[in-house]
């Protein structure tokens, strides 16, 4: 029982210290689109093997003050000097830099989104070993010598509809000697927009139909000629086959036509009876099928109308529409 509840205390304590330091990263990096690294944005600690280093210069000053031996006072302190111009060197390898955030492509829940950034450099000097990464996403280590910026694309699997932001982008270098680690975390305000999981349902009511796409049907009065058809009494003398009549064949009378209009509705009120995410999901899931047909829809939603159109552009305001249904910014 005490266990348990030292178990539940310090979580509590871990917790509430993460979301201090939180609040604390927030307020000193906030969000933004393209973020330059100063000595505000950068931080600089020992890496491991520094750590070990540190612990080895202490044991050679140890050694030198207790055999009171001048080289080895000489010794230890080139070696501290080195740690001290290697801190200089890995803080740079950092500084100066700018992050820029690009786009982040769509994507269906579970499925990969890709992040794309740049890093620039603003100052005439290189930067090494930059190792880059979100922390569910794919990482990358990159170069910035003879280039002036470098594109890089991260990837990470998206969650639930809605926007999806893979939280603060780290980067960081142990450039050029491995004891320091030199880092930041910046908030680029990048998001990747997730659409509903597409799913499958029966036939769509009022899609089904005896003509083929662009079938002609008969209209009365329009200009495309369809055909003939027996003489009926009333036809205008204008309709009727002469030629043919002519030829000692039956009377007939022209037919004029024009094509169907096949375009197809998406109607919230298709699916009555279910849920708000399983009707996104039949209706993402109809917006994919009749676009890959070259099916003209639209989308008829709560205080929403689209006009029937096709199309990537008409897909996608279609899906981002169902995306952000019901979310906070989004329609209701």
């Amino acid at each position: 029982m005490l266990t348990a509840a030292y178990k539940r205390g310090v979580e509590r304590l871990r917790a509430r210290m993460q979301g201090r330091f939180r609040a604390w990263v927030n307020r000193r990096i906030p969000p933004a689109r393209s973020v330059t690294l100063n000595q505000k944005r950068i931080f600089i600690f020992p890496s491991s093997v520094g750590l070990f280093f540190g612990l080895c210069l202490l044991i050679m000053l140890i050694a030198a003050i207790n055999y009171q031996n001048n080289m080895s006072f000489a010794l230890t302190f080139l070696l501290a000097t080195l740690f001290v111009v290697a801190t200089l060197h890995t803080y740079a390898n950092l500084s100066g830099l700018t992050i820029h955030a690009v786009r982040a492509k769509s994507a269906f829940p579970g499925q990969q989104s890709e992040f794309e950034i740049y890093i620039e450099r603003t100052k005439q000097r290189p930067h090494y070993a930059l190792h880059v990464k979100w922390a569910q996403s794919t990482d990358a280590t990159v170069n910035l010598e003879s280039d002036h910026r470098v594109e890089i694309r991260l990837h990470t699997a998206v969650g639930k509809r809605g926007w999806y932001s893979p939280g603060r982008l780290l980067v960081e270098s142990t450039f050029p000697l491995g004891l320091l680690r030199c880092w930041t975390w910046i908030d680029l305000d990048l998001h990747a927009l997730v659409y509903p999981q597409p799913e499958a349902c029966g036939p769509l009511p009022g899609l089904a139909t005896d003509k083929p796409d662009g079938a002609a049907v008969a209209i009365v009065g329009s200009d495309d000629f369809y055909g003939f058809r027996d003489y009926q009494l009333g036809d205008s003398p204008k309709q009727i086959h002469w030629k043919g009549l002519a030829k000692g064949q039956a009377l007939q009378s022209k037919q004029y036509g024009a094509y169907a209009d096949r375009s197809v509705w998406l109607d919230w009120d298709m699916f009555m009876g279910r849920d708000s995410e399983q009707r996104l999901s039949h209706l993402c899931y109809w917006a994919l099928e009749l676009e890959s047909d070259n099916v003209e829809y639209g989308l008829r939603m709560p205080g929403l109308v689209i006009q029937p159109g096709s199309g990537i552009k008409h897909r996608d305001q279609i899906l981002k529409e169902l995306a952000l249904y019901g979310l906070p910014g989004g329609r209701q």
